[in-house]
C-alpha cells in the first residue's frame, strides 16, 4: 500500500486563528476561507430579536386597546459596591415609566379603562412586550396584564401589585440538613415557600367586576417552584412576584 507523507504548512483564514495545516507530496496551499456570515439565528432554532426602530419622522406612538408604552429604565452599570459591570453582566431592567396608554378594552358590555396613567413607574414581566427604539430611547409596548405592579421606589418590597399579582418574601434557604450538616451553596434547594407581602385588587370577571383573591397579605404560602419573577430587596432578602393562581396552598 502506498503511503503519503504529510507535512505542516501555514493556513490562514479570516476570522480563524492561524494554525498549521497539511500538505501531501503535491504542494497545495489554502490561501483563505470565505468569511463567516453573521446570522441572528442561533443553534436549536433560537432567534435573537432586535428592537424595532421607529423612524424620526414619527413623533408619537399611540398604543391600541389595552396596551401601554413604557420608557425602559437604563440598565445598572455599577454593582452595589460601585464596581463597573461589563455589558454582559448588566441585568436587563424590568421597570420603567408609562408614557402612553391605549383606550382600554371591552369586557362584555363594560368598557374598562387602563388602570395606570402616564408618569406612573411600573414593574413588568421579564419577557413581555415588544421593544421599540423611539425618540432616542428604548421603549416597550406591552399589555396592561403584563404589568406586575406600581413601584415608585427602588425597593421591591414597596411594590403595589396590580390585578391578580402578589408579592412574596421568600423563606430563607436552609443552611443545614436535618442531621446538622452544613449545606454547600450548590446543595441548597431554592425554597418555594414565603410570606405574602402585598396583593393586587384581583382580576376582572366577565362583567368587569373585581374578583377577590384567595390569598391576602400575611399568609404563608406554597407556590409553584418556577413561577413568577425573582427580585433581590434592599434588605438583601429574596422576593418573587407571581399570579395568585400560581399559589398551591396556604400554610398555617
Amino acid at each position: 500500500m502506498a503511503t503519503t507523507q504529510l507535512t505542516a504548512s501555514s493556513i490562514s483564514a479570516k476570522g480563524f486563528a492561524s494554525f498549521e495545516g497539511l500538505r501531501s507530496t503535491s504542494n497545495v496551499k489554502v490561501v483563505s476561507f470565505a468569511p463567516l456570515k453573521q446570522n441572528r439565528r442561533l443553534s436549536h432554532g433560537l432567534v435573537v430579536k432586535a428592537a424595532t426602530t421607529v423612524a424620526p419622522k414619527y413623533t408619537s406612538v399611540k398604543p391600541l386597546g389595552d396596551r401601554v408604552l413604557v420608557k425602559i429604565k437604563t440598565a445598572e452599570e455599577k454593582s452595589v459596591g460601585g464596581i463597573l459591570l461589563p455589558t454582559s453582566a448588566q441585568s436587563k431592567p424590568q421597570g420603567g415609566e408609562i408614557v402612553a396608554v391605549g383606550e382600554g378594552r371591552s369586557i362584555g358590555k363594560t368598557k374598562v379603562e387602563i388602570s395606570v396613567k402616564n408618569g406612573t413607574q411600573v414593574l413588568y414581566s421579564k419577557y413581555a412586550g415588544t421593544e421599540v427604539l423611539f425618540d432616542g430611547s428604548t421603549h416597550l409596548i406591552l399589555k396592561e396584564d403584563d404589568i406586575v405592579g406600581i413601584l415608585e421606589t427602588d425597593d421591591i418590597k414597596d411594590l403595589q401589585p396590580l390585578n391578580d399579582r402578589i408579592l412574596i418574601k421568600v423563606a430563607e434557604v436552609e443552611e443545614k440538613t436535618a442531621g446538622g450538616l452544613f449545606l454547600s451553596e450548590a446543595a441548597k434547594e431554592k425554597p418555594s415557600i414565603g410570606s405574602v407581602i402585598a396583593a393586587g385588587p384581583g382580576p376582572l370577571d366577565e362583567e368587569g367586576n373585581r374578583k377577590s383573591l384567595s390569598v391576602s397579605p400575611g399568609n404563608t404560602v406554597l407556590y409553584s417552584k418556577y413561577a413568577g419573577n425573582d427580585f433581590k430587596g434592599v434588605d438583601g432578602a429574596d422576593y418573587v412576584t407571581l399570579r395568585a393562581s400560581d399559589v398551591i396552598a396556604v400554610l398555617s
